[in-house]
């Protein structure tokens, strides 16, 4: 346990950072689950307004630092071939 102060403070910064983080995690990981659930239920309008928000989660995610941006191309890639195999029901 810190004994100073400013490394208490640093303590409490830190875990508040730590849980935004995890916050925005969570949404990119759900935003790809929705839209994947979305192609495979055959749905093309929910799988597209699921993939702008999902590239605009990992853009975001991007931005903060979060995760790499080969990451980030390779699951906006993947999500977008898969969007755009589906036929329209």
């Amino acid at each position: 346990m810190a004994n100073v102060a400013n490394a208490k403070k640093k303590m409490k910064q830190i875990a508040k950072v730590t849980e935004a983080h995890k916050e925005l995690k969570g949404a990119v990981k759900n935003s790809i689950k929705r839209t994947e659930k979305a192609i495979l239920a055959g749905d093309k309008e929910g799988a597209e307004k699921n993939l702008k928000l999902a590239i605009k989660s990992l853009d975001n995610a991007k931005s903060k630092g979060l995760v790499h941006q080969n990451k980030v191309d390779r699951e906006k890639s993947r999500l977008t071939k898969k969007v755009n195999k589906m036929e329209v029901k």
